[in-house]
């Protein structure tokens, strides 16, 4: 099996620091704690993040995104504004700029970006929606074995999830 494209480390890492020495190293938005460099508006006094500033603003805190790059599709999802920028958009900076920028419009490098935005927003899908819920059932597996034991499940609405298992050749 082919292993997914890696970004490139250390361009990734000159952009976090670029973003970084742009808005002030450890700085983070006054009212909701966030600290993405990417997501903080350079110049703000107190500092503070796009989202906060609409939400002050009363405006719209999500931002069209554009899946494929604009100069490949106008297709756009509805993203939260900080990650919008601190994510979606720093990571069409690790594809090669000239599919990110299609200056002939090659119909490939636009199948290329089709191809590299889906990755990176099931990427993005997968981590905000998907990646914590393992933890959290372990955690309150756990929970339930100190509150009720081992077998907590036997004799609940959850028995019939209970993994089956064969019988081992000696057992009875």
């Amino acid at each position: 099996m082919r292993e997914l494209p890696k970004r490139d480390p250390i361009v990734a890492h000159a952009r976090k620091v670029t973003a970084q020495r742009r808005i002030g190293k450890g700085k983070r938005c006054k009212w909701c704690g966030e600290s993405r460099p990417e997501a903080l508006i350079e110049g703000s006094n107190p500092v503070e993040c796009f989202e906060c500033e609409r939400k002050k603003l009363g405006q719209n805190t999500l931002d069209a995104h554009h899946v494929t790059g604009k100069s490949n599709s106008a297709v756009t999802i509805p993203v939260p504004a900080n990650d919008h920028r601190a994510i979606l958009t720093s990571a069409q900076y690790d594809w090669p700029k000239k599919t990110r920028e299609n200056p002939d419009g090659s119909p490939l490098l636009a199948a290329a970006a089709c191809i590299r935005g889906f990755v990176d927003t099931i990427f993005y899908v997968i981590d905000k929606l998907v990646v914590w819920i393992p933890e959290m059932l372990e955690e309150l597996d756990a929970f339930l074995v100190d509150e009720f034991g081992r077998k907590w499940w036997v004799g609940t609405e959850l028995e019939p999830f209970a993994p089956k298992r064969r019988r081992s050749k000696n057992a009875p």
